[in-house]
């Protein structure tokens, strides 16, 4: 019995001299920030009760659901899910997304597509091939962009919303309720679609890097810096802030976000349900806005490095803990760009 306590004693002082040593080498190659989400606006659905972790990459918003992409290449989605928007696929091979009224699709890293949600008007009927390299979602129909730099659509086409213009010049793409935009490689914008409000007339010079489609509106980023929206504008949703120093754009039903280059957050137009009361400070790296909600991806660096903090949230707790138990056998005499993977 003596010599069995004496080994349990022995592997228990093992354990801890490996945990420590864990934390040494994997100190110098923990992530060096945390990014996680923010909410902010209606939350009748809870569609602003973002999910824990500080490992996403990448956010989009729909109706009333939300998506994010991990840096593992999973998925995430929260909360109204009533036509099973959140129930998203499985797998680690997703590098993008988009979300729609009440319905999302994603692309894998083969170039394929996938979706789910609601598919009343063919929003699920995602074109085959392996051959796409960038999505974006309207209310009701889906736009993609090939690797030959031509576009191709699916879903709601009432308005002609998913006839697209040919050519292969293409370089992003946007979508609003019944309208679409791309943006083509010489800066310049094309729209087709629903033009009641003036949102298909877009502007005639060029120089635009970032399009955005809200429902009756739309807006563009242009290389300056600048801002410019056109279209209906009863909410103020055309009446974008002054200044050069915008980095990226997104736009909501009747609302708009902006991130400029010191990190910082701009919102304008519609504020009804609070959409526009950003929340203060910096860090900010992705937007996107839905309906009546936004969410953001948001970066946060810790003023010294604090031993311990495996995570980056800037504290140590339950949660470091946790995770130096589950990694500590991969980070354990392995080289350190292994650890955190």
């Amino acid at each position: 019995m003596k010599k069995y306590h004496r080994r349990v004693r022995s592997l228990v002082k093992m354990k801890i001299f490996w945990i420590g040593l864990f934390i040494v080498v994997c100190w110098s190659c923990k992530p060096a920030f945390a990014k996680y989400i923010e909410a902010w606006g209606r939350n009748n659905y809870r569609q602003c009760e973002v999910p824990d972790g500080n490992d996403f990459v990448a956010i989009t918003s729909g109706h009333y659901q939300s998506l994010a992409l991990k840096s593992d290449g999973s998925l995430v989605a929260w909360h109204y899910n009533d036509y099973k928007q959140c129930n998203v696929p499985a797998g680690s091979d997703f590098i993008k997304i988009a979300s729609g009224s009440m319905f999302s699709f994603a692309l894998k890293s083969d170039g394929s597509l996938v979706s789910w949600g609601r598919g009343s008007y063919g929003e699920l009927d995602v074109p085959a091939g392996n051959d796409f390299v960038d999505i974006a979602a309207g209310s009701y129909h889906g736009l993609a962009l090939k690797s030959d730099g031509s576009l191709s659509a699916w879903g709601r086409n009432n308005y002609g919303q998913c006839d697209v213009p040919a050519g292969n010049d293409f370089i992003a793409i946007a979508g609003g309720m019944h309208h679409s935009l791309a943006l083509k490689s010489d800066g310049s914008i094309v729209a087709w679609g629903n033009n009641t409000y003036h949102q298909s007339d877009v502007p005639s010079e060029t120089g635009f890097i970032d399009i955005g489609a809200g429902v009756w509106h739309s807006i563009a980023l242009r290389s300056d810096g600048s801002l410019v929206a056109w279209g209906q504008n009863t909410k103020g949703q055309c009446n974008v802030p002054d200044g050069n120093d915008f980095t990226v754009i997104a736009a909501g039903q009747n609302h708009n976000l902006a991130i400029r280059f010191d990190g910082t957050l701009a919102a304008w137009g519609d504020n009804s349900d609070g959409q526009c009361n950003v929340p203060a400070g910096d860090g900010y790296v992705a937007i996107a806005a839905g309906e009546w909600h936004n969410v953001a991806l948001r970066t946060k660096t810790c003023t010294a490095p604090i031993t311990g903090d495996v995570n980056g949230d800037c504290k140590v707790d339950f949660v470091d803990i946790a995770l130096m138990a589950q990694n500590w056998l991969k980070c354990n005499m392995v080289p350190q760009e292994l650890c955190w993977k």
